[in-house]
């Protein structure tokens, strides 16, 4: 005799109505489940009916369906607002539950096998990604014919789990103590200005000379301060003196390139331009330092610890940017 599914009756008293009423509805439990938990998490049905790519009037069937199922109110509607019964926060808890777990069954069973496929989501910060992530994930793209790579790119910290982040590459002082992390190169920052601008407002040579040049701001990490050390160990803190700021590097790039003053980037976006000459290193052996730190970490969930299309990028980022990364070869 073919046992019943546990997931349309676990937790519901036999008199509940539970069982009768979805049969009798023939209501699907998972998007009913999903729709509440959306309600829930955006604020209203029509939020919710955005995000689930549907519309309100099917998001407030569903809910209405599932109170009927429970035989209680889930939520009290008012004009202004949705708020949780007592039922409905005891509900809430355990669809949160089941929902993850539906959500690792599907992965777990969708990467069986050891050939990567599926749908990989990498993130990195804009111009990191850009010019040494894509070529990675191309190649893997090519490489692996059931794969396909999404690359998402911004500046700002995003949630691995609630964007199912299948790797994050990250760089920071303190990586993620709820993630499996690797370490994968370490990255210098660099003094650098365009010829035309150390030809008219000369050289520095220490860092009491910058008081006389302009010092461009990168909003992100410097807070409007340049945080150095020199060679012998000493600490400064240099005030930004250009009133030209960004909050990208490749804009701060092109302000060095165009010869609008002194700025800090990091080697692996200004290496072609140092080897090219179209900007020069400055203060050279002094450290450069920010609330970033020095490292780059992949970052990823225990859950996707197995997966083979988080092994494959792995391994094809720790082979780019092992023993030496391209940027100071390139340098």
């Amino acid at each position: 005799m073919p046992r019943s599914s546990s997931l349309h009756t676990v937790g519901i008293p036999a008199s509940g109505g539970w069982t009768a009423s979805l049969a009798g509805r023939a209501m699907p439990w998972l998007p009913a489940w999903q729709a509440f938990v959306k309600t829930v998490e955006a604020g209203s049905m029509a939020a919710a009916a955005r995000q689930l790519g549907c519309t309100r009037a099917q998001v407030s069937k569903q809910v209405a369906e599932l109170e009927a199922a429970f035989g209680t109110r889930l939520l009290q509607r008012s004009t202004r607002r949705l708020a949780l019964t007592p039922a409905g926060q005891v509900f809430h808890q355990h669809a949160l539950a089941a929902l993850e777990s539906v959500a690792a069954t599907q992965l777990a069973v969708g990467n069986l096998g050891d050939e990567p496929h599926g749908l990989l989501r990498v993130s990195a910060t804009i111009s990191f990604g850009r010019l040494h992530v894509a070529p990675v994930l191309t190649h893997l793209a090519e490489q692996y014919p059931r794969l396909v790579c999404e690359l998402l790119l911004t500046d700002q910290l995003i949630d691995l789990a609630d964007e199912h982040i299948d790797l994050a590459l990250r760089m920071t002082r303190s990586p993620p103590q709820d993630a499996v992390v690797r370490k994968l190169a370490t990255l210098e920052r660099v003094i650098c200005a365009a010829p035309a601008y150390l030809t008219a407002r000369g050289v520095p040579r220490n860092v009491a000379d910058l008081a006389g040049h302009q010092t461009l701001s990168f909003l992100l990490s410097d807070d409007h301060h340049w945080h150095l050390t020199t060679p012998g160990g000493q600490t400064h803190v240099v005030p930004v003196t250009s009133r030209m700021h960004t909050n990208n590097t490749d804009c701060l790039l092109d302000l060095a390139l165009a010869g609008q003053g002194l700025a800090i980037l990091p080697l692996y976006l200004i290496a072609p331009h140092l080897a090219q000459q179209r900007l020069r290193a400055v203060l050279p052996g002094h450290h450069v330092d920010n609330r970033f730190g020095r490292q780059i970490y992949a970052c990823y969930t225990p859950s996707r610890a197995r997966v083979p299309k988080v092994h494959a990028v792995l391994d094809a980022l720790a082979a780019r940017f092992s023993p030496v990364p391209p940027w100071e070869q390139a340098a």
